[in-house]
């Protein structure tokens, strides 16, 4: 008979076990990922953690003729201000679909969310067909108005969910202190909700910066973005491995630091946020 103290430690160790086995599963190619970025070309084929690093990889990945410093530029411009335009479109669209009353208003909403739902080869090529009329393919306008098209309806449905979940008595209560509505909103209401805000705002960046088969579609030269831009790392031995893992980590780091610092928030922004 076991102990209760070593069934206890038993009980532990069946738990702990698996968790680090599932960390591990998806850590590991983030890992390697990063050790290729810094190898040389002759030890690629090494399964060696130990190796002679090198700077190289980064080096060649913003010089010609790969030149990923530009494709870095557009990506971030494009990012920030889809961030920049979904997070208070959103804000004010999640705040009258909560706080107001009309009609016609879940109806609204649940066409709102069914978008969310709709394939994006479907909506390709009348986005690029009406882009065309407008003369603006292959800018970032194009890409931050197709990537508004997901990032905003998600804002609202996130954000929605934390509006109903915050007592109308704390808006009122700055209603009688004076405050109007706008005043109320941003001073009071938004503070409260600014887990939510700060969910929203990471997810349209991360889908933005992350974003492949528009980017591929709509844009020719001047506004490639990274992930379109990584296709033009080949050379004479086909794909570059070592210089496709030091732009993945091009990708990876901004979204790992961003991760960070809202990480706290993040589990509260899903929970309390999608439940009333």
């Amino acid at each position: 008979m076991l102990s209760p103290l070593a069934r206890k430690r038993l009980i532990r160790g069946a738990e702990v076990v698996p968790t680090l086995l599932i960390i591990a599963f998806v850590l590991f190619p983030l890992l390697w990922m990063a050790l290729t970025s810094f190898k040389n070309p002759v030890d690629l084929a090494s399964t060696r953690l130990l190796f002679q690093p090198t700077l190289d990889n980064y080096r060649q990945i913003f010089s010609a003729p790969v030149s990923l410093g530009g494709r870095v530029w557009i990506s971030a411009l494009v990012s920030f201000l889809t961030v920049a335009i979904t997070v208070p479109l959103g804000a004010a669209a999640a705040y009258v679909l909560s706080r107001h009353q009309f009609r016609g208003r879940e109806t609204l909403f649940l066409v709102i969310l069914v978008t969310q739902f709709v394939p994006a080869v479907v909506v390709a090529i009348p986005f690029f067909t009406l882009f065309r009329g407008l003369n603006i393919i292959d800018t970032p306008i194009a890409l931050v108005i197709v990537y508004l098209s997901f990032t905003l309806p998600y804002a609202i449905w996130m954000l929605r969910g934390f509006f109903d979940a915050l007592p109308v008595e704390v808006e009122e209560a700055a209603a009688i202190d004076g405050c109007n509505e706008v005043q109320t909103l941003r001073y009071v209401t938004l503070p409260l909700v600014m887990p939510g805000v700060l969910v929203s705002a990471v997810f349209a960046f991360i889908s933005a910066w992350n974003e492949f088969f528009f980017a591929l579609i709509l844009t020719r030269q001047e506004a490639v973005t990274l992930p379109v831009g990584i296709l033009t790392i080949t050379g004479v031995r086909g794909p570059m491995w070592e210089q496709l893992s030091a732009a993945g980590m091009i990708v990876l780091v901004p979204i790992l630091i961003m991760s960070l610092f809202i990480r706290k928030y993040f589990v509260q922004g899903i929970t309390v946020g999608a439940v009333k």
